[in-house]
């Protein structure tokens, strides 16, 4: 029987789809965002719908309170069998003009808050020899780009992360899993944050928030490291890894004044 499920950014976009597919699989399920109102009707929704238990918990992760609180639960979970660590947002303009607040808000969030949770997951995890930590990053994480210096370097910083979790899970013979999903651009609030007009990238490079979720439960039932929705980006990552990196930075620079984005 699934047991329960623990998802950050759980109010909107992906960690709301995480919320609904888990619970459609019979997790019960915590659910952490910032506001705690939008967190109450979906967990209202969810426990009609699916007939499971959801737990609703509001925290700032950018925070050592919130971060604190949202550890502690973890501590206090006996059968927590899936930690979906997705809150996160991004911050664009050039590093050196932006403020400094918002950058180490981010980096907050995506690496500490990151390292905490997860160490705090795992640590249950490894000793009763079961379930996994699903990590939301980007494709991003695979290249630099212009405009989004800090976002490129700690979802970088995640998918090292990630991989260096899995193989040491790996190497002891662990049952437990770690996956590091990284999506493009997806229909979510995200770009709502920023006023990004999604006008500016094509339409066959948008993504669906359940199809992303699908693509990681899917990935994460097999044990996959890296999941990485859409053939498309597939050959977008492929491409960064195989082209010099001067035509890489190169076709950056380019394309980020292309979308207006820096």
């Amino acid at each position: 029987m699934p047991g329960l499920a623990l998802i950050t950014g759980a109010s909107s976009g992906i960690g709301a789809a995480f919320a609904k597919q888990l619970a459609a699989r019979g997790y019960n399920l915590v659910l952490v965002a910032r506001c705690l109102d939008r967190l109450e009707a979906l967990a209202k929704d969810l426990e009609w719908q699916h007939d499971v238990r959801v737990e609703t918990l509001a925290a700032d992760l950018t925070t050592a309170e919130g971060l604190a609180a949202v550890e502690r639960r973890i501590y206090a979970a006996g059968d927590l069998e899936i930690f979906v660590n997705n809150a996160g947002f991004g911050v664009l303009g050039k590093f050196f003009e932006s403020d400094i607040e918002p950058q180490e808000q981010m980096h907050r969030l995506h690496i500490m808050a990151t390292l905490r949770l997860t160490h705090a997951a795992l640590e249950g995890m490894v000793e009763r020899d079961r379930g996994g930590v699903i990590l939301v990053s980007s494709v991003a994480g695979y290249m630099a780009a212009p405009g989004s210096a800090g976002y490129c370097a700690t979802k970088s910083w995640t998918n090292t992360f990630a991989e260096s979790v899995w193989m040491e899970l790996s190497s002891i013979g662990s049952a437990v899993t770690v996956q590091a999903l990284c999506p493009g651009y997806t229909y979510t609030e995200f770009h709502d944050r920023l006023a990004f007009d999604r006008r500016r990238i094509p339409k066959l490079l948008w993504l669906d928030a359940d199809f992303v979720v699908a693509e990681s439960l899917k990935g994460f039932d097999r044990g996959r490291l890296f999941v990485i929705p859409s053939w498309r980006y597939k050959l977008i990552v492929l491409l960064s890894k195989l082209l010099p990196a001067p035509v890489l930075r190169a076709f950056a620079t380019r394309q980020r004044k292309f979308i207006g984005r820096d």
